[in-house]
């Protein structure tokens, strides 16, 4: 089953003179969804703070399947597709409240060493969840 915590009202600040969601917006949402994955997974901001490590973007794919309008509410389903200890690609759908899928995402991610600037390993406990999670996605299809 994927994680599915997040949700969003669209603001006006999210909107163009088209009256729809900015396509830099639809990447905001879905990049907001991913980092509530990383922060139930202990590898947000308080691992960076604690560690120096991160997991970096490096690639992102967006597909705008269906407009948002402001105060439309949003939520998102994040599944891990790949993982191993220096990287991690996952999967988002972005869904409108009328259930229509308003945009995918496709995210790789790579895990840095922040002192050096280098991909590095994740430590082995550190791993565990993200591997533990990745089979029950795969496992879920």
């Amino acid at each position: 089953m994927p994680f599915a915590t997040y949700s969003v009202t669209v603001p006006p600040e999210w909107t163009d003179y088209n009256g729809h969601m900015h396509d830099a917006s639809y990447l905001t949402a879905l990049s907001d969804a991913n980092e509530e994955l990383f922060v139930v997974l202990g590898l947000s901001a308080d691992y960076r703070a604690e560690s120096g490590n991160s997991f970096y973007t490096v690639e992102y794919h967006v597909r705008y399947l269906a407009e948002c309008k402001e105060g439309e509410v949003l939520s998102a389903s994040t599944r891990i597709v790949e993982a191993d200890p220096e990287r991690m690609r996952l999967v988002t759908e972005l869904t409108r409240g009328d259930g229509v899928v308003a945009a995918t995402g496709e995210s790789f991610y790579l895990h840095v060493d922040g002192g050096r600037g280098r991909v590095c390993p994740l430590p082995a406990e550190r791993f565990a969840p993200v591997e533990a999670l990745l089979v029950a996605h795969l496992a879920s299809g």
